[in-house]
């Protein structure tokens, strides 16, 4: 496979310096990604620089995930208007430990392969480089004039942040700089690749690298993903979009990608899978036969899903939807794990009954302890014309027990009042 064609027909190529595409046809080559450590999670932002360091790999390359230790602990200004929260060693360090366990979904860690992938955190290095130091032997390889010209630096020097810029932040593409000159000194990595906004912090690395080592490196960055309306990529009302399950439920990622517009399945199913062209082709076809199917989004959270939690979170959250929108059975209902069926049904109303009330009377339970029916005659009326279910289960006589072996998880009743309208009964 040819690294710069694979990343082209993905439309993950935004710009990149001459010299790239020889260089990896040249030999076996290393580049890295930068990372901010920032949560002891990735989320859906962060997909795409991880997709490109894996094609890199499955291209036969050697990819390094680099955690930004140091510079998590500065705050980068590429696209920012605040400058961010400073964490302390120990955070970081955890951080990395959980970042390197998702990483190793894709790309492969363990191999004895010169293409076997690296991570690195910067704070290594940066840690036992005094000021003094860092400013004699990098800052004075790049001119304040070449720094002030880059659009990160411009913008927040053009009153689009209230506070202006730190010194701080001014100094972050000089360390971003060092970063890759350290790597290309120490792990021979002559690519760096990353999001569009990182252009300036990137070729700063590259001309730091000509300036002080004499030796050429290359840079690379991928469009930055927006929705097709334009809106952010990876956010949704209850924010990012995150790879760790504690944050975001196997079922609520695999509905996040599900629930993408047609115009943004093709796009994505591009740049977050590693479908190969033809497969990707004929799902776009089957697409435009028939949209109401939705083949694209269908295969775009499968692939997606599986990759970062795994095929058995897959399925349950395919059966999980099945619940809410299909027409699942009580069996499928009895499976769900407790986690999955709150994500199912967060919102719904939740009714709070005692365990010792059990075994009751279902009108009793729904129309007084639970309240779900404002009296027992509108339960009985619900009952005969055959619209209620609990658990799935349509309930058809008005004097049905409601019994503690009823319960899902031990604690919980799905009550389901026509086709649409569900009722939570929590049992403690």
């Amino acid at each position: 496979m040819n690294f710069i064609e694979e990343l082209t027909w993905r439309d993950m190529v935004h710009d990149m310096t001459p010299g790239v595409d020889e260089q990896l046809k040249k030999e076996t080559t290393t580049a890295y990604v930068g990372i901010d450590p920032t949560a002891d999670s990735l989320h859906i932002g962060h997909l795409v620089g991880i997709m490109m360091l894996k094609h890199f790999q499955r291209c036969g390359h050697k990819p390094l995930a680099l955690l930004g230790g140091a510079t998590g602990m500065i705050g980068d200004p590429s696209g920012k208007s605040q400058e961010r929260n400073l964490l302390d060693e120990a955070t970081l360090r955890h951080n990395q430990e959980c970042i390197k366990k998702q990483l190793s979904k894709f790309l492969d860690f363990e191999s004895n392969l010169p293409s076997a992938a690296e991570m690195v955190n910067n704070y290594d290095w940066m840690k036992p480089v005094s000021f003094l130091e860092f400013i004699r032997d990098v800052g004075k390889h790049i001119t304040v004039n070449y720094m002030m010209s880059k659009d990160s630096v411009k913008k927040r020097l053009n009153g689009e942040a209230a506070d202006g810029m730190s010194f701080t932040e001014f100094t972050y593409q000089l360390v971003q700089g060092y970063d890759f000159l350290h790597l290309y000194q120490t792990k021979n990595c002559k690519l760096q690749m990353g999001g569009s906004d990182q252009w300036g912090n990137i070729t700063t690395g590259t001309e730091l690298i000509r300036r002080k080592a004499g030796g050429e490196a290359f840079a690379l960055t991928c469009p930055l993903i927006t929705k097709a309306d334009g809106s952010k990529f990876g956010k949704t009302e209850d924010g990012n979009v995150w790879l760790d399950a504690r944050y975001t439920s196997p079922y609520k990622f695999y509905q996040f990608w599900l629930n993408v517009s047609d115009a943004d399945a093709e796009k994505y199913i591009k740049i977050f899978t590693t479908l190969d062209k033809s497969a990707v082709e004929k799902l776009v076809a089957e697409q435009a036969g028939a949209p109401h199917l939705r083949p694209l989004q269908k295969a775009l959270a499968r692939e997606v899903t599986c990759m970062v939690h795994s095929e058995e979170e897959y399925a349950k959250a395919v059966e999980a939807s099945e619940v809410l929108f299909g027409n699942a059975t009580s069996d499928v209902l009895k499976r769900i794990d407790e986690a999955t069926f709150l994500s199912v049904f967060e919102g719904v109303p939740t009714f709070t009954v005692g365990k010792e009330k059990l075994p009751i009377k279902a009108g009793e339970l729904l129309a007084v302890e639970a309240q779900i029916f404002p009296s027992k005659g509108e339960f009985r009326k619900m009952v005969q014309g055959g619209g209620l279910s609990v658990n799935k289960e349509k309930i058809t006589d008005t004097e049905a027990l409601v019994s503690p072996d009823m319960l899902l998880n031990g604690k919980y009743l799905l009550v389901q009042k026509g086709k649409k309208n569900y009722f939570i009964v929590k049992v403690q």
